[in-house]
């Protein structure tokens, strides 16, 4: 009677494990099938920028091919990861907003506040590069005067005493009823916070005093 009740545990025990191996391998499977929807959009809308340009100023688009080498390489190296260090994802969205800073000229206008000692925190990678296109695209690029587009980062504490990584990204201008294309793209993005990050992460957006606000709270994982 004790071997085969230890028999029966064991069986469970190796079930349970593979169980787990086979979700595991999902939830990558599904987090990979998420970034891989956000590149391809991505590259085509920096391509488009250059070729704008390309027979206007073609130092500016040599500037632009540069940026846009840049964003290739940390697409491609972070694509092989669930998260990346904060650092490099604001990397890649300065080497993008420099190729806008490039059509837009003084249409554009950014500023950073990111808070001391959280370069290392781990965010999905492309999140926050999802947000401040949609805010280029929908704060700057349909207005005749542009817009301005502030980027913070900070930790924060809830009510359950949790650390947490808070990026808001915020741009001038009101919300609009949301198409096809901006939900799938918030929807994505929300998907792939809480696939990387877990259940307490979240994405909200929010128009406030004439700004509209997307903010991402992660939990700390460095």
């Amino acid at each position: 009677m004790f071997y085969f009740t230890a028999l029966s545990l064991r069986r469970a025990a190796h079930l349970e494990a593979e169980t787990l191996r086979l979700q595991l391998h999902g939830r990558d499977a599904e987090l990979r099938a998420l970034q891989a929807q956000v590149n391809p959009h991505f590259f085509f809308n920096s391509l488009n920028s250059v070729r704008a340009l390309i027979f206007e100023d073609r130092e500016a688009a040599a500037q632009m091919i540069d940026q846009l080498a840049n964003l290739m390489r940390h697409a491609l190296q972070s694509s092989q990861h669930a998260t990346v260090p904060l650092s490099a994802e604001l990397d890649a969205v300065r080497a993008y907003l420099a190729i806008e800073q490039i059509r837009f000229e003084d249409r554009l206008r950014v500023s950073f506040d990111i808070a001391p000692g959280i370069d290392r925190v781990r965010v999905p990678p492309m999140a926050l590069q999802t947000l401040v296109e949609n805010a280029v695209k929908y704060g700057v690029e349909t207005s005749a005067d542009g817009g301005d587009i502030r980027i913070a980062a900070q930790r924060s504490s809830p009510a359950d005493g949790a650390t947490m990584l808070r990026i808001d990204v915020a741009n001038t201008g009101a919300l609009r009823e949301p198409g096809n294309s901006t939900c799938v793209g918030l929807r994505n993005a929300r998907q792939r916070l809480q696939l990387a990050c877990g259940e307490h992460a979240s994405l909200e957006l929010r128009q406030q005093a004439g700004w509209i606000y997307a903010t991402i709270h992660v939990p700390e994982l460095a």
